[in-house]
C-alpha cells in the first residue's frame, strides 16, 4: 500500500479517537497527517470511504494474528478450554497493543457506518480463523447449537470492549484483568465445550 495512503489511515485512525467519528473532520485528518486535504481526495473520496478503509485495514491486521499461531486441534480433547484461550490471547493483546485502533474499531461498529459497510465487505482474509473454528465445531458439536452471529458477537465485541477499556485506562493492563475477561468470555461457552456428544456421534 502506497506510504501517503497507510500515512493518511494512521492519522484518521488517531483522529477518530481524539475526535470521535462524528466529530472528526477532514481537516484534522489532513493536518495529523501533514499532507492537504486536497492530497486526501486523491486517495478518497471522502470521510466515508476513508473511515470504511481504514475499519478493514485493521480489521485485516487483526485477522493476520491467526495466520501466526501454531494451533494444535489435540489439545482440544485434553484441555478444551486452554485451546480457546490459545487462540483468543495473541488476539486480546492484539488489540491492547494498538490502542487508536482499538477505540476506533469499536467506535466504528457502533457507528451509522457498520451496517452498510458490513452487507458489502469481503471476510475471505479470516478463512484460517475460520478454519480453526470449524475443527472446534467438529470436536464439540454443541457448539453447533449456538447462533453463529451471537457466538462470533460474544467473543469479539467482548474481547475489543474490554481491551477498549483497558487502553482507555479504565481497567488496569495486567495478568489479572486478561484471566478475568478470558473468564467471563468462557463461562458463556463452557457447557458447550463437551466431548460426550462427540464421542457418542462417533460411536
Amino acid at each position: 500500500m502506497d506510504d501517503t495512503k497507510i500515512k493518511i489511515m494512521s492519522a484518521a485512525i488517531k483522529a477518530v479517537r481524539q475526535y470521535g467519528l462524528e466529530g472528526v473532520r477532514i481537516q484534522n485528518i489532513s493536518e495529523l497527517a501533514g499532507v492537504s486535504p486536497g492530497a486526501l481526495y486523491r486517495y478518497f473520496n471522502g470521510k466515508e470511504q476513508l473511515m470504511m478503509e481504514c475499519f478493514t485495514y485493521i480489521d485485516r491486521q487483526a485477522a493476520a494474528v491467526f495466520e501466526h499461531l501454531q494451533f494444535d486441534p489435540q489439545i482440544m480433547f485434553t484441555d478444551p478450554v486452554q485451546a480457546v484461550r490459545g487462540l483468543w490471547a495473541p488476539y486480546f493483546r492484539f488489540w491492547l497493543a494498538r490502542p487508536d485502533e482499538t477505540v476506533f474499531y469499536h467506535r466504528f461498529r457502533d457507528s451509522t457506518f457498520f451496517p452498510v459497510y458490513d452487507k458489502t465487505r469481503d471476510v475471505s482474509y479470516f478463512d484460517t480463523f475460520v478454519g480453526m473454528v470449524q475443527t472446534f465445531f467438529q470436536t464439540f458439536p454443541g457448539l453447533k447449537q449456538i447462533n453463529q452471529d451471537l457466538l462470533w458477537l460474544h467473543v469479539l465485541t467482548s474481547t475489543v470492549m474490554y481491551a477498549k477499556y483497558v487502553v482507555e485506562g479504565v481497567l488496569p493492563d495486567n495478568q489479572e484483568t486478561e484471566d478475568t475477561v478470558f473468564r467471563f468470555l468462557i463461562e458463556g461457552l463452557s457447557g458447550y465445550l463437551n466431548l460426550e456428544k462427540s464421542c457418542a456421534e462417533k460411536g
